[in-house]
């Protein structure tokens, strides 16, 4: 791509002498930036989310993948379980460096407020778990002594952090990198005070020297449940949406048999598939280096022979049987779609490190995954270089159309007036097709309406008035973090997600996803989706299409490619797009009930649980006439304005191409770039040859 930029930076100079009046002064500015712009325009990075408990052995892993043993310290991934970490390249110097994000004193000091009160609690339906964590919080932050002191104490010890909300860690060597972060990332049990991980929202990790590993994806924390800052929740959503693969990982002796990881994956599915772009799952089964042989042994029906290959032959074995295990289990599940894929690693990160385990570092498959970035890496670039050529081509040749003899205008003049005309049809059938696809979505969306106004109460009734499987206590404290966190509550103690809000979408939700899927998909084509209509507009229509003369042809060739890079932008502006319709019918109900769970968040003392409950109930029973009507309102507003964005955009830049494509006034400017289009000729010939 270097080759093709240094060529349209010499075409720049080339046509600097040609700006001799004000009509060719603005043409070849319009030229410029084109060219401007594509310098500009970067593939967006791909998301790669991270799902798993802490403990499933992230860190190692991400250390790795990178090749570096102790980069991370030990814990750093997942260590606050609601803390969004992210980890890619540094493109622009040799240092490791961190940005690290934590809330406002307001947000702790009301967070510290909840966390002393469930640790006074004396409460009958008092929770170990939430109490050991608020303790655990507490302590990091101020030390062992803190656990006696009053609010107000604790309010006045200074905490450094603060002044900026935010700490930058920059560092050569990877050893002082690892242990200057650790203070704000990593557990530490016996603490003395001043670890700063309750405070942190999120990290920013960038390591250098791994451009073909990172240079176009991030890795993304993406823990399960945790605490219920509503900032970070927002955080972990909006990450969560913009992941194109998750690895789900898991410990592989848990793996097999444990319903944890699926359990996650069904948490977070609506977010990353209908709400987001993820395109398939990766299963990571860590740990695999950890074996007893003969315990393993025991297990089977046909034993493992006793020899210097057992431990090594054990893991392969349990390597398959996961693989087998998992995809099966896959292929059975909910998840299963056409559209969505899954792969299984069965990895050991300390054996990639470590010879003496008795495992083959491709059998570690961290190779196999460092493959897949690379991969991923390597399309990337093969893309952006094929689209700068091809548009870096369409310039050229409209510069070129006009080197040729232009006098006879009389072809031109019919194929203006054949362009503006099919772009005028191609508006129309485009908002033909539009209208069709919001009847559709409309009915799904009533449909909808009415099953959530008849069973919206009874539905709430399970989140507000639960019936709790023994030894689930603490619903009190669960309740009141709901109500303060408008309506959503990530227990640790219960190890799920609970949000009304979800809750009283749900049948709007059932109702809109299957007219939704095939409207907007994610990696699929349907017949009808926004994204195919986008790909099947064009004013290249056969009248147009093989055009007698070369000027004509250089001209439909710069139209092409600047048609073809609006589509692909609009395309990009509807996958945005599409997360924000989806989930506004869930922010049209959490922002209706807003002050309802203010109001029941206020209600303290004896008693203050059920009247909370009445509360919510009874704004839930005044509230169901409107609240689904306007949640459908609010999803065809949003998709109304994104279709009417599409054929304005469509509208505006394509009349502008045809005007610039036949500029009369240019017609008697000379700037031969003949030979710039053979070498970009080349150039594409030797792209084609190395990606085929």
């Amino acid at each position: 791509m270097e080759k093709t930029k240094n060529i349209m930076s010499e075409v720049v100079k080339k046509i600097q002498p040609l700006k001799t009046t004000s009509e060719t002064t603005e043409f070849y500015h319009y030229i410029e930036n084109i060219i401007s712009n594509m310098d500009k325009s970067k593939e967006k990075k791909k998301t790669i989310g991270i799902l798993g408990y802490t403990g499933e052995g992230k860190t190692t892993l991400l250390n790795a993948l990178l090749g570096k043993r102790y980069l991370l310290p030990s814990g750093c991934i997942g260590v606050c379980t609601a803390v969004v970490t992210q980890v890619e390249a540094n493109l622009t110097d040799h240092n490791y460096t961190a940005e690290i994000e934590v809330i406002s004193k307001e947000e702790w000091e009301t967070q510290l407020k909840d966390l002393l009160s469930i640790k006074k609690s004396q409460s009958k339906d008092k929770n170990k778990d939430l109490t050991d964590d608020a303790i655990e919080k507490i302590t990091a932050l101020y030390g062992t002594d803190a656990k006696d002191k009053t609010f107000e104490e604790l309010k006045k010890i200074d905490i450094p952090v603060f002044a900026n909300n935010k700490k930058d860690v920059s560092c050569i060597e990877v050893s002082e990198f690892a242990s200057e972060l650790k203070r704000y990332v990593q557990h530490n049990t016996s603490s003395t005070g001043h670890w700063y991980w309750p405070l942190v929202k999120s990290v920013k990790i960038k390591i250098p020297d791994c451009r073909e590993l990172l240079e176009h994806i991030v890795l993304v924390d993406l823990p399960g449940s945790g605490d219920c800052n509503k900032t970070r929740a927002a955080m972990w959503k909006s990450k969560l949406r913009d992941c194109c693969s998750v690895w789900i990982l898991s410990n592989i002796n848990r793996a097999i048999n444990n319903k944890d990881a699926w359990e996650m994956l069904n948490h977070c599915y609506q977010d990353m598939v209908q709400a987001g772009e993820c395109r398939d799952f990766n299963f990571i089964c860590t740990k695999s280096d950890e074996m007893d042989p003969g315990e393993y042994n025991s297990t089977l029906e046909k034993q493992i022979p006793e020899d210097k290959n057992q431990m090594t032959n054990c893991i392969l074995h349990r390597n398959k049987h996961a693989k087998e295990t998992l995809e099966k289990s896959f292929e059975n599940s909910e998840f299963k779609n056409e559209n969505i894929h899954l792969q299984v690693f069965t990895v050991s990160s300390k054996a990639f490190f470590n010879h003496n385990l008795g495992v083959r570092r491709d059998d570690t498959e961290i190779p196999k995954l460092q493959d897949v970035l690379k991969k991923i890496n390597k399309s990337i670039n093969q893309e952006l270089s094929r689209n700068y050529i091809k548009e870096a081509s369409g310039v050229l040749s409209l510069i070129q159309s006009f080197q040729l003899d232009r006098r006879k205008r009389m072809a031109e003049a019919d194929m203006k007036k054949g362009l503006l005309l099919n772009l005028e049809k191609a508006l129309e059938k485009l908002e033909y097709q539009f209208d069709m696809l919001r009847c559709f979505l409309d009915k799904g969306l009533s449909d909808g309406v009415d099953k959530s106004e008849k069973s919206c109460l009874d539905d709430a009734k399970e989140i507000i008035s639960p019936d709790l499987p023994q030894g689930q206590g603490g619903f009190r404290k669960i309740l009141q973090d709901l109500c303060r966190n408008g309506g959503s509550h990530e227990s640790k103690a219960w190890k799920r997600n609970i949000d009304l809000n979800k809750c009283l979408a749900k049948h709007m939700y059932e109702n809109m996803n299957p007219r939704f899927n095939l409207i907007f998909p994610v990696n699929t084509k349907t017949g009808i989706s926004v994204q195919e209509l986008i790909d099947k507009f064009s004013i290249i229509q056969p009248d147009t299409a093989n055009p007698p003369s070369l000027i004509l042809q250089y001209i439909n060739k710069f139209i092409k490619s600047q048609e073809d890079k609006l589509k692909e932008l609009l395309k990009h502006e509807v996958v945005n797009k599409k997360k924000e319709i989806y989930t506004s019918v869930e922010a049209t109900i959490q922002n209706a009930m807003a002050s309802c769970y203010e109001e029941a968040a206020e209600k303290t003392g004896e008693g203050s649980t059920k009247e909370k409950q009445r509360i919510l109930k009874t704004r839930i029973e005044s509230l169901k006439p409107d609240i689904f009507r306007n949640a459908k309102k609010g999803v065809l507003i949003k998709t109304n304005e994104l279709m009417e964005y599409i054929k304005k955009s469509m509208e505006f830049v394509l009349k502008k191409l045809i005007q610039y494509s036949f500029a009369k006034a240019i017609q008697n400017t000379m700037c031969d770039v003949s030979k710039e289009i053979e070498e970009l000729e080349k150039l594409s010939a030797q792209l084609t040859d190395n990606t085929g």
